[in-house]
């Protein structure tokens, strides 16, 4: 096999996120409409096929996988999918990305079980605000599954936080000092462009950059080069060498140039490009082929060929792709 996986524009990609499920038990106002459909069952990818296309990946040079969602801890037999893709001889780290619900019950098996770092949703630290967001979370059972997470033994833990005026921008300094306090890291994101959630998201837009000010009217930053793998920016702060936090700006300060990913569906479809509607239906050769692994990989190579340059998200709040993030992978 290949060792190594570029595209057209010699970027090497290493990072695969795949989505074990569309289904998740929260319906955040960033993510998904109020009322959502879900994949029938005969269209989602079985474990055995997700095990099958880990262990291709990595065979390709893929060093990196994040298993999302939806969200990941409510597909049944996840724990020994990870066991099984953490165990592939290759692959650097396996990662997860969950929004916290179930992390009280299964943080330490996940943690045994191989995955390294986890990355949770947090986007409010107040009940009533939180619920509003995810529509139906409990901000206690996840602030329980965070701390089970920190007593589980992964090597790293990170907060994401979808950041928006009007909703959670005022809650950021309250954030960051969670963070600090518990001694892990945190992210702020902007909000993406991905289907119609049911609103016009430019009301709602705040950038890194406003973001960022608002942090720094409260602590020192320190820029770092420090990399995660992913498209986060870190700072560090001055005075608490324990957190760093991050930005993640599809908006206003685009990362395309160094791309080093690709995102598997779970219905098997391999998106070149979060922003970009380019896509390879892998869950059709995965059942044509059930043998042979080199139709799947020619496929692969050949795509990855005509992996765009660039997204073109913009912050004006229009639906650019239709696709949700749900079934987006994360």
């Amino acid at each position: 096999m290949n060792a190594v996986m570029q595209d057209g524009f010699g970027r090497q990609i290493d990072y695969l996120r795949m989505s074990v499920t569309d289904r998740c038990d929260f319906r955040c106002v960033y993510c998904m409409a109020k009322n959502m459909t879900f994949l029938p069952r005969q269209q989602v990818l079985t474990l055995e096929e997700l095990q099958r296309l880990a262990t291709l990946f990595v065979g390709l040079g893929v060093r990196k996988i994040r298993l999302t969602g939806g969200e990941p801890l409510i597909r049944p037999g996840i724990v020994g999918l990870c066991r099984n893709i953490a165990a592939l001889p290759g692959l650097r780290e396996l990662v997860m990305t969950s929004n916290g619900s179930q992390l009280g019950r299964l943080a330490r098996p996940l943690a045994e079980a191989g995955v390294k770092r986890m990355n949770i949703s947090l986007d409010s630290l107040d009940g009533q605000k939180f619920r509003a967001i995810t529509r139906n979370g409990d901000l206690d059972q996840v602030l329980g599954g965070i701390e089970a997470a920190r007593g589980a033994g992964f090597e790293r833990i990170k907060l994401n936080c979808v950041v928006m005026k009007g909703r959670n921008f005022d809650e950021v300094p309250a954030l960051v000092q969670y963070a600090i306090d518990q001694h892990i890291d945190i992210s702020f994101i902007e909000e993406m462009p991905l289907g119609d959630v049911g609103r016009s998201r430019g009301e709602s837009f705040c950038s890194s950059d406003e973001v960022r000010a608002l942090i720094a009217s409260h602590h020192r930053l320190l820029d770092s080069t420090e990399n995660s793998g992913g498209p986060a920016r870190y700072v560090r702060l001055e005075r608490h060498p324990d957190t760093r936090i991050g930005f993640i700006s599809p908006n206003s300060h685009s990362f395309c140039g160094s791309c080093n990913r690709v995102r598997m569906t779970v219905e098997g479809k391999l998106l070149l490009c979060l922003g970009q509607d380019d896509a390879l239906d892998l869950r059709g050769l995965l059942r044509r082929y059930p043998l042979d692994d080199q139709p799947l990989i020619e496929a692969v190579q050949k795509a990855l060929r005509g992996k765009p340059l660039r997204h073109d998200f913009t912050a004006q709040g229009e639906v650019q792709i239709v696709r949700f993030m749900n079934m987006s992978g994360g």
